[in-house]
């Protein structure tokens, strides 16, 4: 039996960061809804094709696409583990998430839930800045660009913002994601599977509190 785990926390929390070390360290295999569909959409499979149909006549993609495109992932990759990155993000999801694990012998270790103060969260975000060639962030306050213009990891001089790092859309984003996933914290609080760690710590910081959980 693999280790399993999903990753909840608001955008800027860290999650991406979080799935991409255990992905390189554990071996997981990160498990993202957005980059399953678009994979899916350019392959010529029978799942591919259902996929195109449905986004090409605009509509939303059925939960029962997506469970079916997550055990092809457990059916074809050799992991150590999934991080579930994007789903569930409804109680329906979740219980279908849960059939499909049961039914491949397999089980969530733990739902991680990284915490985070929603002001220290807006200042962090409105202030970032992220390398347009290795994706390093930086922070106008905490880390800011080097006086030199170049990115420490590695050395390129051109920097990128999102339109959306504004304080405004920001406040929206976590009020729609705390709108959606407070009945998913309920379901996993309740089975015994919820574990909450600070996601505002340092990287290293917030990496070891998430090996303790999965340890």
């Amino acid at each position: 039996m693999t280790t399993n785990i999903i990753l909840l926390g608001p955008p800027g929390a860290g999650k991406g960061t979080q799935a991409r070390r255990l992905v390189d360290e554990r071996g997981m295999t990160q498990l993202s809804t957005g980059d399953m569909l678009r994979e899916a959409r350019t392959s010529d499979t029978e799942m591919g094709h259902r996929v195109a149909e449905v986004m090409d006549r605009g509509e939303l993609v059925t939960d029962d696409i997506v469970i079916g495109l997550i055990e092809e992932h457990m059916e074809k990759d050799r992991t150590n583990g999934f991080i579930f990155d994007g789903f569930p993000r409804t109680l329906a999801q979740a219980d279908a998430l849960a059939r499909l694990l049961e039914k491949h012998g397999e089980r969530l270790a733990a739902v991680v839930e990284m915490q985070v103060d929603d002001d220290v969260l807006v200042k962090r975000i409105t202030l970032r800045a992220t390398c347009a060639e290795c994706g390093a962030v930086y922070n106008d306050e905490m880390r800011p660009i080097p006086s030199d213009g170049k990115c420490e990891t590695c050395g390129s001089t051109e920097f990128k913002r999102r339109e959306d790092d504004n304080e405004e859309s920001l406040k929206q984003r976590l009020l729609e994601y705390y709108k959606k996933t407070s009945p998913l914290i309920g379901y996993y609080y309740a089975n015994g599977q919820l574990k909450r760690i600070d996601g505002l710590g340092e990287i290293d910081e917030v990496a070891e509190e998430i090996d303790k959980v999965l340890d």
